[in-house]
Parts: structure tokens; C-alpha cells; sequence
């Protein structure tokens, strides 16, 4: 399938539309894939557009089966995910302590208590934290910013006598990672 159908139905500006609340008959395979390193690729060629690929993530959408779709009032498209649909980019610390995100795509978002770091194994093993963005989507911890945070980090003792490793943000603990015996972190990504 080609782009054009289904680009022709979303809003130009790029906002993020009710994808939760569309559910249309019409549904498809596309061939398109967003590879765990963050590229969006359709028919075998990466998407050079960061525009376009701005447009196409505000459709994306997670279905109760744990597929992936592009979703518009019209159709349904699934599409296939290597790891998860969107990489964490940058983060920074502003005044009050909180510790905000932006995605490859442009979402800006807070660590909070509704929205928390949680350790995950990554298609390579690794475990790597990601964090929830909307729809179902969640956002892997790019390796620069992961070694950022991790710079910022502090430790915790855990009740089984482990001890894990994070930072707090708007007041919620936000795990990064368990630290092994002696002190080093496991896996890094």
C-alpha cells in the first residue's frame, strides 16, 4: 500500500488525533516498519522525512493484541514494530526537579507518578528502561540519554537486599536499572 490514501486523512499539523476512539472496518497490512534503532522504514526504504514521520506517529496506535496500527476514521493499517515505536532522545531537569523527555518524534513528556521509567529486555537482551507515551506506545531509552540519567542517578536499597538504581521526579521514583553485587549496573544499552 502507498502512503498517499492514508496521509490524505490526517491533520497537517501535526496533532496528536483520537486514534483511541476510531475503529473503522476497513483494515490493512502495510508495509512498514520502525526498526528498534528508531527509523521508519515503508517498502524497504528508511523515511527521510522527519516530517512525515511526525505526521504518520500521531496515528500510530498499540491494539489489544499487542500489534501495532496506523489508525484513521477510514482504515486501519498494521504495521510491524521491532522493539518499541518511539526512542528517547534527549532529557533534561528543569527548576522544580522534574525530569522531562522528548521522543524521536517530538513528544515532549514528564516522569511522574502516572508516567514512570520501568526496565525492560530489549529484541538484543539488554535491559534498558522505556516509559509510556499515549495509545498504548511506549518510548526505549536511547543510549545517550540513558548514560545521562544514569549520571544523575542515585541508589536505592530494596527490601529484598538488593539495591536499584534511579532518580526522582515530580516526586516518584523512577528506576533505571538493578545494580549488581560490587556496585556496577548490569546490562548497559
Amino acid at each position: 500500500m502507498h502512503l498517499d490514501p492514508l496521509l490524505s486523512q490526517i491533520d497537517p499539523e501535526g496533532e496528536i488525533p483520537p486514534v483511541d476512539r476510531w475503529h473503522p472496518d476497513r483494515q490493512g497490512r502495510m508495509d512498514l516498519v520502525i526498526a528498534a534503532d528508531g527509523r521508519w522504514i515503508h517498502e524497504g526504504v528508511a523515511i527521510a522525512r522527519p516530517r512525515l514521520v511526525r505526521l504518520l506517529s500521531t496515528i500510530l496506535r498499540r491494539e489489544a493484541d499487542g500489534g501495532y496500527a496506523l489508525v484513521t476514521p477510514a482504515e486501519l493499517q498494521r504495521i510491524r514494530v521491532e522493539d518499541r515505536p518511539f526512542l528517547i532522545v534527549d532529557a533534561e531537569r528543569d527548576d522544580s526537579g522534574r525530569w522531562w523527555l522528548t521522543t524521536n518524534v517530538g513528544d515532549r513528556l514528564v516522569l511522574d507518578e502516572a508516567r514512570r521509567l520501568t526496565p525492560s529486555e530489549t529484541p538484543a537482551g539488554e535491559t534498558v528502561p522505556e516509559v509510556p507515551v499515549r495509545f498504548g506506545l511506549s518510548a526505549r531509552l536511547g543510549r545517550n540519554v540513558y548514560y545521562r540519567l544514569v549520571e544523575a542517578a542515585e541508589s536505592l536499597a530494596l527490601p529484598d537486599g538488593g539495591e536499584e538504581l534511579g532518580l526522582v521526579s515530580d516526586g516518584a521514583w523512577q528506576p533505571l536499572g538493578r545494580l549488581a553485587a560490587g556496585g556496577a549496573d548490569g546490562e548497559a544499552p
